[in-house]
């Protein structure tokens, strides 16, 4: 019997018909994408957004013909929907990462990305991705639902309307990326909502309510204030566009920094 010798090439140059592939932040980013889109979670999220964004800006539009209000621009049925449609994605961003925690595979994605920060960018991008997706079709859908019960009492000019779609995307991507840091700094899903549903809407209502020079002014930096300015554009915040996304970045950061510090300290 004779041995028939095998030619075996390691290197990688030598691999017939084998890519390199995977690895780095662009496979935690695939591996993300790939989990994300294999559960319910995102479906359902996006589904009750649309509803909430035709519900929501069609009533917004007849009120306004209603009570005789005077004319603006038909894309701010879409940008005042987002205090509640925000939420829809605020919840989608939470799960990707507490569910894991939940069922402790959290584990298995540290193991695979052992580079821990990586896993979170990868979270956090695809966050901000969705959002911005989920906020130009809100922004889009909600103009085409108020135009009609609007009857009049709005104007629309392709460069306005266009503005604040945009700037509605870029808001809702910043909030999903928000999430995901404060979900890797509170690690449950119940914890993280609580405290991004008192920091974007509860307090803001509250500084408002109780009113006074002092109060207003913090109201004006909070994330849904600034975001509000920026979505709007109509002029009448206390700082220019550029400083409202500014705040949003901060905010965003900030809650990023917390949730990679508490990652990097704490075992999953």
């Amino acid at each position: 019997m004779s041995a028939v010798p095998i030619a075996q090439d390691t290197g990688r140059r030598g691999r017939s018909g084998t890519h390199y592939t995977g690895g780095g932040f662009r496979g935690a980013f695939a591996a993300e994408r790939t989990k994300l889109w294999s559960i319910r979670t995102p479906y359902v999220c996006l589904v009750t957004g649309l509803v909430v964004t035709g519900i929501f800006t069609f009533y917004y539009g007849s009120i306004a013909r209603i009570n005789d209000k005077p004319v603006q621009p038909v894309g701010n049925a879409s940008v005042s929907s987002v205090v509640l449609t925000q939420f829809a994605l605020v919840v989608l961003a939470v799960t990707m990462v507490t569910s894991e925690y939940a069922t402790s595979s959290v584990r298995a994605s540290l193991l695979w990305v052992p580079v821990r920060h990586r896993v979170q960018l990868a979270k956090a991008l695809l966050s901000a991705l969705v959002g911005l997706v989920a906020g130009v079709v809100f922004g889009v859908l909600g103009i085409a639902l108020a135009w009609g019960p609007f009857r009049g009492h709005a104007d629309f000019e392709l460069s306005e309307a266009v503005s604040q779609i945009l700037a509605m995307a870029v808001y809702c991507a910043l909030i999903g990326v928000m999430a995901v840091g404060v979900s890797f700094a509170l690690r449950t899903a119940a914890g993280a909502v609580a405290v991004l549903f008192f920091l974007i809407s509860a307090l803001p209502s509250m500084l408002v309510g109780l009113g006074g020079p002092v109060l207003l002014a913090i109201n004006d930096y909070m994330p849904q204030t600034a975001g509000g300015h920026l979505m709007l554009g109509d002029g009448s915040a206390p700082y220019p566009a550029a400083v409202s996304l500014l705040i949003l970045v901060a905010w965003t950061a900030a809650a990023h920094a917390a949730g990679a510090w508490v990652l990097r300290r704490r075992d999953a």
